[in-house]
């Protein structure tokens, strides 16, 4: 594809998307400033990714979502810092909360490096649990929970019935809590 093509395709996504998107990150990140930063650094890796024609984007939505969602726990993760949750045994039904309360939530306590470690560790585990779920389960689990777009709005894109994708998604969800079982019972017996 030549560079004035992709510069073409690029004025497009950006005059596509940055209304959505600038909606889904002000719904997210409290500083104006620190939202148009986001947004401006994820149509800079959006062209950076264009320019590899080696490995080009499927999904261009999914790809900004996703992007967008990641660029957003980098900036929290970097102002806020994040403390270690404490995991008691007898609450079972809350592995997923407990596992996203580590990944997703600030809290003002020190961000220590057994945290950031354990963080890896367990966005490790989530990453393989997810790679081993039948591709649509996994496919509406990471639009919705991990991109955070609606399922009536996937329904409509890939033309699949609202209730068929939140049939996948609770299946995805069963499989998850309970493969994730196993590390959340690792961290509370260490």
């Amino acid at each position: 594809m030549s560079n004035n093509s992709n510069q073409k395709n690029l004025k497009e996504w950006i005059a596509k998307y940055t209304p959505r998107l600038k909606s889904f990150i002000r719904g997210r990140v409290s500083s104006r400033d620190d939202a148009d930063d986001i947004l401006q650094d994820v149509f800079y890796q959006l062209a950076k990714k264009m320019d590899n024609a080696m490995n080009p984007i499927e999904n261009t939505s999914a790809w900004l979502y996703r992007v967008t969602q990641n660029m957003i726990i980098n900036a929290q993760t970097k102002k806020k810092e994040v403390r270690m949750p404490v995991f008691q045994e007898d609450e079972d039904q809350n592995v997923l909360e407990e596992i996203s309360g580590l990944l997703f939530h600030e809290v003002e306590d020190e961000d220590s490096p057994e945290t950031k470690y354990l963080r890896s560790l367990v966005w490790t585990e989530l990453e393989n649990a997810l790679a081993e779920l039948p591709a649509e389960q996994r496919e509406i689990f990471e639009l919705t929970e991990l991109d955070g777009v609606p399922v009536k709005e996937i329904s409509k894109t890939i033309g699949v019935p609202v209730n068929t994708l939140l049939s996948r998604k609770h299946y995805a969800i069963v499989y998850l809590r309970k493969r994730l079982q196993t590390i959340y019972n690792d961290l509370i017996s260490t």
